[in-house]
């Protein structure tokens, strides 16, 4: 058995009482150190002893000593001191919350600095995992079920303690037979209820891993969603999804298997003792005990004990089982990573890729260096030569559009190397590239490969770390905005509107447009629907009230209308349907001037008039049926996206 199995077997086992012997310490100290905060919590508390107490008594004295005495007026006397003392139980309530705050905050504050602490001390050392992908759940989530679980722990504790003293006590003055009678059954649900404790802390803490095991799958898996396909390790993860589902659902019934216990023993130690005394009113009156008595009895039970007692044990099973686990989460030992499910095998093949690491911006693309003279078709470069034919060589068909081969490259990259950091691996090393105007280039490749890299260096928003990239002739690095503005329009995934008019949204990049060319561009890009639906062009728009999808036709009717040359989309139609997305594309690419897409699916790579592919080794660019037959990536990738092997053609 691994370390980590074993951890997590040691885990599983745990049935509350080692994370009690873990916490105890760091309890103790945190209380010592707030001593004037509990006492004068407890005297406020003193205050609800008394309240209970009078309630019941003044009760059975109006009882014994007014009414049935004949003396109305004392009874009433009793009764307004019964009165009273529920009154006062607002300024005390008020007070104990008041003393609750100097608790609650530092304990809220110390759980912030240790869940900081912990998370940055592995971040700065740059270790093995990254960082703490748990770090922000513990901050926000578990932080704040911290605090209010300790804060209703204190007050019902405290309630019921003080409570049950002013309660037994009453009884106790008025007869002891009545203590006989009801502390029975109250101490049998007490004592069921609190055998659960510790397997109801172990079902929630295994309920709670399950849950976070779960959702951490779930992170992964949407990250790598991509490389999943591609790899064809799609069945796997979702068998692992399946019996982390299967799992947390075992957990939960497990969880409610305890809280049906807990039901039973709440029952007992509520309805019991009510059952026990009107039982036992004969024996009870054969021995002295008065109409009066056995009202303020009930009196106590109803009003004042079983109440507290409710309060308690619903307050320890749920609050204080969240809190056990909970803290012991966030300031117990460190937990050994979980396996990383989502992520694929690198299985050694050309077309085999590895699943991102969630903390770096991009993995590298490794070196790819230039091909010999005279090489064959497994170039690792996109050379210049292969973008733009020379004065003797056919030009290639581009969708029926033609190419002016005496103008300047749409966009040029000369021996382009990133890397994000001096000794980082090149995310693209030594890339060379040429798009003539006109063209429609695809970029595909695994997730993280480095496509959206390049559609960031040819916007120049993002500078090489060596060799040049130009755009429409001009080099874009350190461009000013207004410039790169007029060469190039970059549509990211996330699309971006804005509250205004949805003219304003069209016309954001060509302020000069006519109300013809936002028809054109609304009909090019089918965008009537939405237009419709909000009441016009000039109709305000709410992003938060436009879907992804939306929002991503108003980014691509926006670009349509832009009167800069070229057009980068970065996964810009992702959210898009696959009859909206070719409809969006081909629109995009009658309009005059080039257009590069970072594509996502096969239809779009074999609607472009090249497809680049970076697969983390080679580059290679050409043709669909020219890349399908030098790029054993490219052939897995279109395998996958057609449900079956790819075939040349």
């Amino acid at each position: 058995m691994t370390r980590r199995a074993a951890s997590a077997d040691t885990r599983e086992k745990d049935d509350g009482s080692g994370a009690v012997r873990r916490l105890a310490p760091h309890a103790r100290r945190f209380l010592a150190r707030r001593s004037g905060v509990l006492v004068r919590l407890a005297l406020w508390s003193l205050a609800e002893t008394g309240q209970a107490f009078l309630v019941g008594y003044g009760v059975a004295r109006a009882v014994d000593q007014g009414f049935l005495a004949g003396d109305t007026r004392r009874g009433l006397l009793w009764l307004t001191v019964a009165l009273v003392a529920v009154l006062l139980g607002a300024p005390v309530i008020r007070g104990v919350f008041a003393e609750l705050a100097g608790l609650t905050e530092p304990l809220r504050d110390g759980l912030v600095r240790h869940a900081v602490d912990r998370s940055l001390g592995p971040a700065a050392a740059g270790g093995p995992g990254g960082t703490d992908r748990a770090a922000v759940s513990r901050l926000t989530n578990q932080v704040e079920i911290a605090r209010d679980s300790f804060a209703g722990l204190v007050l019902t504790l405290r309630s019921f303690v003080f409570t049950a003293a002013g309660a037994l006590l009453g009884l106790l003055s008025l007869h002891p037979s009545l203590l006989v009678v009801v502390l029975p059954p109250l101490s049998l649900g007490l004592g069921l209820f609190l055998v659960t404790l510790r397997p109801m802390a172990a079902a929630q803490r295994r309920a709670l891993a399950a849950d976070e095991a779960l959702g951490d799958h779930a992170a992964q898996s949407r990250v790598a969603l991509r490389d999943l396909t591609a790899c064809g390790t799609g069945p796997a993860a979702a068998r692992r999804g399946a019996e982390l589902i299967e799992g947390a659902a075992a957990a939960a019934r497990v969880l409610a298997g305890w809280a049906a216990v807990r039901t039973a023993a709440l029952g007992v130690a509520g309805h019991l003792p009510v059952l026990a005394l009107l039982l036992a009113v004969p024996w009870l009156r054969g021995r002295g005990v008065t109409a009066g008595a056995l009202l303020g009895a009930f009196t106590y039970l109803v009003q004042s004990l079983l109440p507290a007692l409710h309060t308690l044990m619903t307050a320890l099973g749920a609050a204080g089982s969240r809190l056990l686990v909970v803290l012991d989460r966030i300031i117990g030992p460190e937990r050994p990573e979980r396996t990383r499910a989502a992520e694929p095998e690198r299985a050694g093949g050309p077309g085999s890729v590895r699943a991102p690491a969630a903390t770096r911006p991009e993995p590298a693309l490794a070196a790819a260096p230039r091909p010999a003279p005279g090489a064959g078709g497994g170039a690792v470069t996109a050379r210049a030569t292969d973008a733009i034919p020379g004065p003797g060589d056919d030009a290639p068909d581009l969708g029926g559009r033609p190419v002016d081969r005496a103008r300047t490259a749409a966009v040029e990259l000369r021996s382009v190397t990133l890397s994000y950091g001096v000794r980082a691996e090149p995310v693209l090393d030594s890339l060379d590239l040429c798009v003539a105007p006109g063209e429609h280039l695809a970029v595909v490749g695994p997730s993280g490969i480095g496509k959206s890299t390049l559609t960031r260096l040819v916007a120049g928003t993002l500078a090489p770390s060596g060799g040049e990239v130009r755009v429409d002739g001009r080099e874009v690095t350190g461009r000013p905005p207004a410039e790169l503005a007029a060469l190039r329009v970059l549509v990211p995934q996330e699309a971006y509107v804005f509250s205004s008019t949805l003219s304003d949204n069209l016309t954001y990049l060509r302020p000069g447009a006519s109300r013809a060319d936002l028809d054109a561009a609304v009909d090019a890009l089918g965008l009537w629907p939405l237009v419709e639906r909000l009441g016009g062009l000039d109709a305000p728009v709410r992003p938060a009230e436009l879907s992804h999808g939306e929002r991503q036709l108003v980014a691509l009717t926006r670009a349509w209308v832009s009167p800069a040359p070229l057009l980068l989309l970065d996964e810009a139609t992702c959210h898009l349907d696959p009859s909206a997305e070719a409809r969006a594309e081909e629109a995009l690419a009658r309009r005059p001037g080039t257009l590069l897409v970072v594509a996502h699916r096969l239809s779009s790579a074999v609607r472009a008039d090249r497809v680049l592919v970076l697969d983390g080794m080679d580059a290679v660019c050409g043709t669909h049926d020219e890349v399908l037959d030098r790029s054993p990536l490219y052939r897995d990738l279109t395998g996958h996206w057609q449900g079956g092997p790819a075939r040349r053609r």
